[in-house]
């Protein structure tokens, strides 16, 4: 994408662009409670700690950034500072603490972890050396704030490991209504998050951070979108999964095995305050006037895909957390908060549970 499309005056990243609530303490104590409840949930039903969040991968990726040369001075910040080249590890999943058949069809989360960074980082991640960014497959969080998350969140812990058929059955539905909301040019992230979500090729999804973080001196969305021509031609290509519960794993597993991957990294810097807030997830920030613009490429080779060892290396061995960051690159707003206190618990979780210290 081209550079010169930056022509207006970013904002400039102060401590004051976020805004505090009274209640925050008691919403986070609430998220960690709840999150904690439904691994508890998953773990006594498995023998084995998963993720209260993401808990089942699609695929398990080894690849490389590699940050693009002359950005101008607004987009070559932190991270992205200056050219050069990076390993990444990257995590596709689905949102539930469960891993249910790929049939119940929902989001999915593209996680990406930058080893062997270096710099200044935020409070609480001095033990790290990565830079972690979370994608969603659509462009706007669930909720506005974490207190809207948090009834979301008891409404699906309220479902945890129950009536694995009927969620299947009620996600065929919620396809359909959602087939029949986009012929009216709209789309519902109710409907989606639910189980509406397309049966689709994940590979061929644009995803987005979905609430801002700090890029440096300014304050920006992040976005991970396919440029790779076998990628490109992915994009909405439908998935058979009948009678596969983990078809979706075994796509991506398929894909990888025979074809390299390019995503694009792109950056979308916030221009102004009240049509782009910090702290209103639900708000997606108009790029009419501020586009996101690429700031750097992954390439994956030819791999596996999904392992059993891969399994045992990511899934059990890694955290992604967005507060595994660079000062550059602080999380902000009212849902990044939140995550602060609720990824940590859930990692914390997992590794006394299963007597495997996280690694990363």
């Amino acid at each position: 994408m081209n550079t010169s499309t930056l022509s207006a005056t970013p904002v400039r990243y102060d401590p004051a662009v976020e805004t505090f609530r009274d209640d925050e303490a008691q919403t986070h104590t609430d998220l960690v409670a709840t999150l904690a409840d439904m691994a508890t949930t998953m773990a006594d039903h498995t023998g084995h700690a998963m993720r209260a969040v993401h808990a089942k991968s699609h695929g398990l990726l080894h690849g490389e950034l590699r940050v693009l040369d002359g950005l101008p001075e607004a987009l070559a910040q932190g991270l992205f500072a200056a050219p050069r080249r990076c390993p990444v590890v990257m995590r596709l999943s689905t949102p539930p603490a469960e891993a249910l058949d790929d049939r119940v069809s929902l989001p999915r989360g593209m996680a990406v972890k930058v080893l062997g960074t270096e710099g200044a980082r935020v409070e609480g991640s001095e033990g790290h050396s990565s830079q972690d960014f979370l994608f969603v497959d659509g462009p706007v969080f669930a909720a506005p704030d974490a207190k809207g998350f948090l009834r979301s969140l008891k409404l699906l812990a309220s479902t945890t490991d129950k009536a694995p058929n009927a969620k299947r059955v009620l996600s065929s539905v919620l396809q359909g209504v959602e087939k029949a909301v986009e012929t009216f040019g709209a789309q519902s992230g109710t409907l989606i998050a639910l189980g509406g979500h397309a049966e689709t090729h994940p590979l061929g999804a644009t995803f987005f951070t979905q609430v801002p973080l700090r890029y440096g001196a300014y304050i920006a969305k992040l976005q991970l979108v396919p440029v790779s021509p076998a990628l490109l031609a992915l994009e909405n290509a439908p998935l058979d999964l009948a009678g596969r519960p983990d078809g979706t794993r075994e796509a991506v597993a398929d894909f990888m095995q025979q074809n390299p991957a390019v995503w694009e990294l792109r950056a979308q810097l916030c221009m102004d305050l009240e049509r782009m807030p910090v702290e209103d997830a639900s708000v997606e920030w108009p790029q009419e006037l501020s586009p996101f613009v690429a700031v750097a490429r992954i390439t994956l080779d030819k791999q596996d895909g999904w392992s059993d060892a891969l399994a045992r290396e990511i899934d059990d061995g890694m955290a992604f957390n967005p507060w595994h960051a660079l000062a550059a690159h602080r999380p902000l707003g009212n849902v990044m908060r939140a995550r602060k206190a609720a990824y940590a618990a859930s990692s914390n979780f997992r590794s006394e549970r299963n007597g495997c210290p996280l690694h990363r």
